[in-house]
Formats: structure tokens, sequence, C-alpha cells
């Protein structure tokens, strides 16, 4: 832990050498909020848990200078990027299908069907958590490190500065809240 710390300090002094390293050394933990995150979701195929992960690295490496200082905030924002990755995939293949110059032949139309559903599913929920954050952007938060970034109460908790108890909580209000906004 003592080394993630040092290495983020020293991306954060624009070292790009450090971010890779950390990368390096949470990769695993990365490749399972992704593949947390896509276990549901076999509509996605084409978006898969390694390109998920690589996706988000590219994400993080472009962003620049990244200034976080322990690993359970770094995860945090992985589970934003995460989260961002699958929107912006969703509404890439949603374009794609309303016109993106392709013509498309389906064998099975059911099959298109479920795929155009997730991807509009993604987005409904993408619409929702932004309403969210504006209520309350803790609650965004903790759905965003839960819903796309597959962490626990204690690990959200940790990340946030707050018990996982309050997470919880949190995470309870938070459902109830996008339970309306998803109705619409």
């Amino acid at each position: 832990m003592g080394d993630i710390t040092a290495l983020l300090k020293n991306a954060a002094a624009d070292d790009p050498s450090a971010m890779d390293e950390v990368f390096a050394l949470l990769y695993d933990d990365v490749h399972r909020m992704a593949r947390a995150r896509l276990a549901g979701n076999q509509a996605m195929t084409l978006l898969d848990t390694t390109g998920l992960a690589h996706e988000a690295y590219l994400r993080l490496r472009n962003a620049g200078r990244i200034d976080v200082d322990s690993r359970a905030r770094l995860m945090a924002y992985v589970s934003q990027v995460l989260r961002a990755v699958i929107v912006d995939f969703a509404r890439r293949r949603s374009a794609d299908r309303r016109g993106g110059g392709q013509v498309h032949v389906t064998l099975d139309t059911d099959v298109v069907d479920s795929v155009a559903a997730a991807d509009a599913d993604v987005e409904h929920i993408a619409s929702a958590l932004e309403v969210l954050g504006a209520t309350d952007a803790r609650l965004r938060q903790v759905v965003e490190m839960r819903y796309f970034g597959g962490m626990t109460d204690a690990e959200i908790g940790e990340a946030l500065g707050v018990t996982p108890r309050t997470v919880g909580r949190d995470w309870e209000r938070a459902r109830l809240l996008l339970s309306v906004a998803l109705k619409d």
C-alpha cells in the first residue's frame, strides 16, 4: 500500500511512468471491477472485461495529471471511468444503429432488440445518474462505485471518508431515488 501511495504522489507530480506502475499493481483490481460490471450484461458482448479494463487505463493515461492521494480514491475514480466507458460504448453503438453508414442485416431480430434495449438501459441509467448527481453528489458517487466499479461498502466508505454503514444508507436512498427517476 505504501508503494501505491508513493507512486500516486509521483504521478501527481507529473511522472508518467508512476501511473503505469500504479495501474500494473492494481490491474487485477481494475479487471475485477470490470468483470463485476459486465457480469450481468450478456447483451453487451462486444465489450469484454479485458477491453473495458484496458480502455479505462487508456483514459486514465490520457487524462494527464490525476490528483488522488490513496488507493481507495483512485479506485473510486476508476469506477467513474468505467461508467464513462460503458455509457460511451452504448451511445456509440446506438448512433451506429441509427444510420452510422452501415447496412445492417440481421438473422435474428430478437438479438438486435435485446442489444438495443441494453444500450438504451445504460443511457437511461446514465441520465438518471446525472439527475441524482445534481441532487446529491455523494449518492451518485456511491452508485458509480458500487454499480459500475463493483466496490464493497467498506471500499466506498474508505474512498469517501464515511463509514460502511453510511454507505449502505446512501445506497438504499440512491436506489429509491433512481427507481423513481428510471420510471419516467
